[in-house]
């Protein structure tokens, strides 16, 4: 199979950080958002109309703010932040960068906001497909102490982009509320007040990781997947998604190590689309192998991925026979870039009655035999039995309970599980999968 180009023409801009003298420790992910396309290309959920944020896609921001809410799966005094312009076409320049403590709504709690640097300027300007981290930063009130109380708080990432963005890179499904100031207001990041950030999103922009600097033998778990990890049909500011449920049960056996951190993206494909561009985006973002440098092996800290996809390939034509060998690899390169990881395959809930052809019988046909090659092969590590959590044995569809939308509620799509759904699949996957592993390198 040829991989496509996109994950090497990607340019990586690596900003020097602050070292800080901490014996046995060590930057590990604690939160990411997938980068997926050029705004307004991709799958929003319960999205507010953004003609008055964005009046012209094509011209992105405008001298405008942004204060966009995330959730750390793991906390650490120290943190740093990845901006990516993956898919613009012109450089774009971020200055007034500030991190606090989210009180509510696009308010930061006082004395918490502190000023972010890149290579100890205020200020950088990240070209064309490039992505770049921040210096290192300290977070005063993530100490050992108070970690179990920022337990499930949330950060405000607040930044300014300077001029015109062109197309802006984005995660569309982000099921958080996160703010944004109306274009032509300036930098408003250092204000721990709202009156700034009167439009609101529920999609992230140009932020898609977090980083924190934490004990050696903290590790994460990185989700990579389609729509059904990146949470559709969950709830809104839910938290509610598999992968939230799976880091919450980790977190209770192991502690404040563990991070479980989404690289979902609603209609991502195992194999396709053949081609990719910000000129050319489809609304499932680039491939699974075309991105998975940038989403999985440049984070610190991996130890295990769990692979949830398939079901769009095969609605877009792919063959099972495709789909394994985009899967071998797709591990293969996992295997040969992270000593030690653990690979587990989880295997494609049911999607009969969903529809359009994926809903249909020859489709879910294809769906079982992925997963009894997910199961047997020996490919992976270990299994997450998603099929066999949701699928209804009477029916061999979605069980009934799992159908609804708990995003803006109806009837549901019999494809996406709702939070019921997503609480099964998080309760299904076994733990001792995860067992904390020693230190982990990544091969040079």
């Amino acid at each position: 199979m040829r991989r496509s180009t996109f994950g090497l023409l990607l340019s990586v801009v690596f900003v020097a950080s602050v070292t800080f003298a901490q014996t046995k420790s060590k930057w590990v992910v604690s939160w990411t958002a997938s980068s997926h396309g050029p705004y307004p290309s991709g799958n929003a959920s319960a999205q507010p109309d953004l003609r008055l944020a964005f009046p012209a896609p094509p011209t992105g921001a405008r001298d405008q703010s942004f204060r966009l809410i995330i959730k750390p799966e793991l906390w650490g005094r120290v943190a740093r932040l990845r901006f990516s312009n993956a898919f613009g076409t012109q450089p774009v320049t971020f200055d007034g960068v500030f991190v606090g403590l989210q009180l509510a709504s696009s308010a930061v709690v006082s004395g918490t906001n502190r000023p972010v640097t890149f290579s100890g300027k205020r200020t950088i300007t990240i070209q064309p497909g490039a992505i770049a981290w921040s210096d290192g930063f300290m977070l005063p009130f993530a100490n050992a102490r108070l970690s179990q109380q920022l337990i499930g708080r949330k950060l405000a990432v607040s930044f300014h982009v300077a001029g015109e963005s062109g197309p802006m890179s984005w995660h569309a499904k982000a099921l958080q509320t996160s703010y944004l100031s109306f274009p032509g207001a300036g930098a408003h990041g250092h204000e721990e007040g709202e009156a700034a950030f009167p439009l609101s999103t529920t999609s992230w922009f140009f932020l898609d990781a977090l980083e924190v600097q934490t004990t050696a033998e903290a590790f994460a778990v990185v989700a990579f997947g389609d729509s059904i990890t990146d949470g559709t049909n969950s709830t809104l500011n839910g938290d509610d998604r598999w992968p939230d449920v799976l880091a919450r049960r980790l977190r209770a056996a192991y502690g404040n190590r563990v991070a479980v951190v989404n690289a979902g993206i609603g209609g991502n494909q195992v194999v396709g689309p053949a081609e990719y561009s910000a000129q050319k985006p489809s609304s499932g973002g680039p491939s699974a192998l075309s991105r998975l440098d940038r989403d999985v092996l440049y984070f610190s800290g991996v130890a295990a991925v769990i692979w949830l996809e398939g079901i769009n390939d095969l609605t877009r034509g792919a063959t099972v026979e495709t789909i394994q060998a985009g899967m071998k690899e797709g591990v293969a390169r996992i295997r040969a870039q992270l000593k030690g990881v653990r690979v587990i395959g989880a295997t494609l809930t049911p999607a009969l009655g969903a529809a359009n052809v994926t809903g249909s019988p020859e489709q879910d046909q294809k769906r079982r035999q992925l997963n009894e090659f997910i199961r047997t092969s020996g490919l992976f590590d270990g299994i997450a039995d998603f099929d066999r959590a949701t699928t209804d044995p009477a029916t061999g569809a979605l069980k009934a309970e799992f159908i609804h939308n708990t995003t803006i509620g109806g009837e549901g799509d019999r494809l996406h599980p709702n939070r019921l759904g997503y609480l099964a699949m998080g309760m299904a996957i076994d733990l001792s999968l995860f067992k904390p592993a020693p230190v982990l390198t990544r091969k040079r």
